[in-house]
């Protein structure tokens, strides 16, 4: 509700929001990509795949740089930036091997060697391995600390909270009435023997 009025966003806005960061690195990240590889493939004797795996490396590179300081920048992880960068290469090594497993398939499966074709199952590639990505980086690499650091933020503490229910069930053990008192057996004796 608070969402829609001017409040926090809600979690789909969220969501297309992270989604709308990502393309924007992303579509970056695809452009150097496809560059690095032609350029490599124009310009030295690599073959094919290894030509794609070192640019799709470049392009890892620059991805994290975006992903970091734009797509999940504010993001806190709770992880070092070591462990994060290397959960990061992890996956990105995953999808590097999708990505060009693709590729491989065409090249030396199907024997489709010419640049047109090369191009068609890189950027196939991209897209498979891309879905991979968005889903391995949000949900290992740049998933938030749970609410434990919006309670913090927000300046509420276990004592507080503690203390907050103590009052309140004081509050409501003074308002209950009190029952009638009745005398105990020792009571009547006594009264009776003066």
């Amino acid at each position: 509700m608070g969402g829609r009025h001017g409040g926090a966003p809600s979690a789909l806005g969220r969501l297309y929001a992270e989604i709308a960061k990502f393309g924007v690195v992303g579509l970056l990240g695809i452009v150097v990509n496809l560059a690095a590889f032609n350029l490599l493939r124009w310009a030295t004797d690599l073959q094919t795949v290894r030509a794609s795996v070192a640019a799709t490396a470049i392009a890892i590179v620059g991805n994290y740089i975006g992903f970091r300081y734009f797509t999940y920048r504010g993001q806190e992880s709770g992880r070092s930036m070591r462990r994060e960068a290397a959960l990061f290469a992890f996956f990105s090594a995953v999808g590097l091997l999708i990505e060009n497993g693709v590729l491989f398939g065409a090249t030396y499966g199907l024997g489709l060697h010419d640049a047109l074709w090369s191009n068609f199952f890189k950027f196939g590639g991209i897209g498979v391995a891309t879905l991979f990505r968005f889903w391995s980086y949000r949900t290992w690499v740049f998933k938030s600390v749970p609410q434990v650091s919006v309670v913090v933020r927000h300046g509420f503490d276990t004592a507080g909270l503690v203390e907050s229910v103590e009052e309140t069930l004081t509050l409501r053990a003074v308002s209950l009435p009190s029952p009638p008192r009745r005398p105990g057996p020792g009571h009547v004796g006594r009264s009776a023997g003066r």
